[in-house]
């Protein structure tokens, strides 16, 4: 098995997604780490990459790879299951700093695949998991077709997951329909995170009057978040390190 990059996952209420909340949907907290994933390959033994690779010891991301691919859980799990492939989480500080100290540097899968590319129902994978002593991500919520307002109302009060306790809630929320495809036949998730929430409505309130702005700050205003910009930072800072080199590809 090859490195395969995981899926895009669609911002809640664009047409990519519309209709993920009609049906039975899990509900799960979105953390703020870095992007892994880890199979198995019959030459090389257990596997990790990142978001966009595949990492060695000489090229790994936060020391993920040196920390799983000793790791007896993993070893165990591919002995029974040599054709899934975990995506989860590798926690690390990112934007988010508030979660327990117990939590850190700890992978936390969030979705299985089979060999065909397809996810497994969380009902399915996650007894396996409990049985190899893995950690998953549980979901916050199981509903029925849940409104807007119940969705929100999960992000910004129950959303504690990993959380200090005290200091508020996580970044966001995924939801999950696992009968669910789009209009255009694919298969995906939908995520709300909390600062580009609340930037949508603060970016729409008007100018206060007699305010002269430019055409650049408008454009800036409408469309970025100093959370979106950091989030993108600490994903190249994460991927490869940083220099004046990556400047080009944090605007883009």
């Amino acid at each position: 098995m090859e490195f395969k990059k995981y899926q895009h996952i669609e911002r809640y209420g664009t047409d990519e997604v519309e209709g993920i909340d009609i049906g039975q949907c899990y509900v799960f907290p979105k953390i703020d780490g870095t992007n892994g994933s880890i199979w198995y390959d019959q030459q090389l033994g257990v596997c990790a990459g990142s978001r966009n690779r595949q990492l060695t010891l000489d090229s790994d991301n936060h020391d993920f790879y040196r920390e799983v691919c000793t790791d007896v859980r993993y070893i165990d799990f591919f002995k029974g299951y040599p054709t899934l492939r975990l995506y989860g989480e590798w926690l690390v500080p990112h934007t988010l700093k508030t979660y327990r100290d117990g939590a850190w540097r700890k992978f936390y899968v969030f979705d299985v695949y089979d060999s065909d590319g397809v996810p497994l129902h969380y009902d399915v994978y996650s007894p396996i998991l409990v049985d190899c002593g893995i950690d998953f991500i549980p979901p916050l919520l199981i509903v029925k077709n849940p409104s807007y307002e119940r969705l929100v109302h999960c992000m910004e009060n129950i959303n504690t997951y990993l959380i200090d306790e005290g200091k508020g809630v996580g970044e966001g929320i995924v939801i999950k329909n696992y009968t669910y495809t789009n209009k255009y036949g694919r298969r995906t998730w939908a995520k709300m995170v909390r600062n580009e929430f609340k930037d949508q409505h603060r970016i729409n309130q008007p100018t206060e009057v007699g305010e002269k702005v430019s055409v650049e700050e408008r454009i800036v205003g409408e469309f970025l978040s100093d959370a979106m910009i950091d989030k993108a930072y600490a994903k190249i800072v994460a991927e490869d390190g940083w220099s004046s080199k990556k400047i080009p590809q944090l605007f883009g």
